[in-house]
């Protein structure tokens, strides 16, 4: 049941727990202390009065003893003599025998006890504070009493504390209640907007907090996810067009071809068939690979973390390529940054693929640093590539007419890779100013040490 109560009912059901709680926390604990503090004070005022009557004793008696003068708050008083008699005595304990036969012994000349007595009316136990006096040599004992406090310490004691302890407890329940209804409607605000957003309306965000509390940081971080949703749906969208676009051509190449040869299969030359439509698969598996290589490579697939040092790298795949054309090599050794080398291995070879293609004659590699970060740059001597087209190339299936003259089945993918490698090791790849062909620039954060 307790589980569908909102958050208002539970804080004011907390906040009653929390006064029957406080209540028998004084009713324990607070009150003992109350009433021994209490009794102190009590005891101390009754030590005055006796102290006083003491002095008076000792310095008048035995023959001129005055009537016993009652301070305010302490009116039963007895002097008693050496013998047990009563000398003096205040009005409500005239004629009443002692009420206390103990005494101060040794050099403490006070006496603190309890009495308990019937004699005095409406009292059972009193408090008892005597002193010693030395009347004519012998000891006289001066009591003065008060009544002693019951556990309870007064009758309107415990219903008052009671009643200020519910009272606090309901302006608790309240500040709670409202503070909570507060804090919440952002939060319903949240929740209703969260409702309506659906798949195909991805750009609503939930309101934010006037002020920078901890429902603000909620809304602010449901913002960031529902940004990165829609990224990532966007994603996945351009991913169904991309190869729903780039997928269709070969795939209709394929089919008119095979369509031709079932025209006239007597006169259709089979073998020549075949070839052209193992060619437009192999295209179809490239794209493919290609596009689930950049999907995972936008989905945040991690890869592995290790150092990779640059110049072997680039050694180890030129030995793995054929030699189409010339490649120069400016090496750096010690250049080491921190990633996956089987990625960075696809992000040179989609770099050296592209300068084979546009090279005249010569491609050159060098690997170095500047300012903490390694630098890999492929450069070719061909055309080049124009300023306002070197943004276009890193975008899906972009080939440049140049391009295609000289690689028909490209998939347009490669630079859009090596770019997605290098921001997935913190760094960029652009296309820098050279004086002949298109100079790639890799840059990548140097490993820490």
């Amino acid at each position: 049941m307790f589980r569908r109560w909102s958050v208002q009912r539970r804080l004011t059901l907390a906040a009653l727990l929390c006064a029957l709680a406080g209540y028998g926390v004084t009713a324990l604990l607070v009150t003992p202390l109350v009433h021994t503090m209490a009794t102190g004070y009590l005891v101390e005022e009754t030590a005055k009065a006796a102290r006083r009557i003491a002095f008076v004793v000792e310095r008048d008696a035995p023959g001129r003893l005055r009537p016993v003068a009652v301070t305010e708050g302490t009116d039963l008083i007895q002097v008693v003599d050496a013998d047990g008699r009563i000398r003096q005595a205040s009005p409500r304990l005239t004629g009443l025998p002692p009420l206390s036969t103990a005494t101060a012994t040794g050099d403490d000349a006070r006496l603190d006890t309890t009495t308990c007595t019937n004699r005095v009316p409406g009292v059972n136990c009193l408090i008892t504070v005597g002193f010693r006096a030395h009347v004519g040599g012998r000891p006289w004992m001066i009591y003065a009493y008060t009544p002693a406090l019951p556990w309870y310490i007064s009758p309107l004691y415990l219903p008052v504390t009671g009643l200020g302890v519910l009272l606090l407890a309901a302006v608790t329940a309240c500040v709670a209640w409202l503070t909570a209804r507060n804090a919440l409607t952002p939060v319903s605000a949240i929740r209703n907007e969260l409702a309506e957003i659906t798949a195909t309306d991805l750009g609503r965000r939930v309101p934010r907090g006037r002020r920078r509390d901890e429902l603000d940081d909620l809304a602010r971080t449901v913002n960031e996810t529902l940004d990165r949703l829609e990224r990532a749906v966007e994603q996945q969208r351009r991913f169904a067009s991309d190869a729903s676009h780039d997928l269709r051509s070969p795939i209709a190449a394929m089919r008119t071809q095979v369509e031709e040869a079932m025209l006239a299969p007597e006169e259709a030359d089979w073998p020549r068939t075949g070839r052209r439509v193992i060619e437009g698969l192999d295209r179809l598996q490239n794209i493919v690979g290609d596009l689930l290589t950049l999907a995972r490579l936008e989905a945040g697939a991690p890869g592995r973390r290790e150092p990779v040092d640059l110049a072997r790298l680039v050694r180890e795949e030129l030995l793995r390529r054929p030699e189409r054309k010339p490649v120069e090599t400016r090496l750096r050794s010690g250049v080491v940054v921190e990633g996956d080398a089987l990625r960075l291995s696809r992000l040179l070879a989609n770099l050296l693929d592209n300068a084979e293609r546009h090279a005249d004659t010569m491609i050159t590699v060098t690997v170095g640093e500047h300012e903490g970060r390694a630098v890999l740059e492929v450069l070719d001597d061909g055309a080049g590539i124009a300023p306002d087209q070197r943004e276009a190339v890193f975008r899906r299936f972009t080939r440049l007419a140049d391009s295609r003259r000289r690689d028909a089945g490209g998939t347009g993918l490669g630079l859009p890779i090596a770019r997605e490698i290098a921001e997935a090791h913190e760094g960029r790849l652009t296309i820098e100013p050279s004086e002949r062909g298109a100079r790639f620039v890799l840059q990548i954060p140097l490993i820490s040490s």
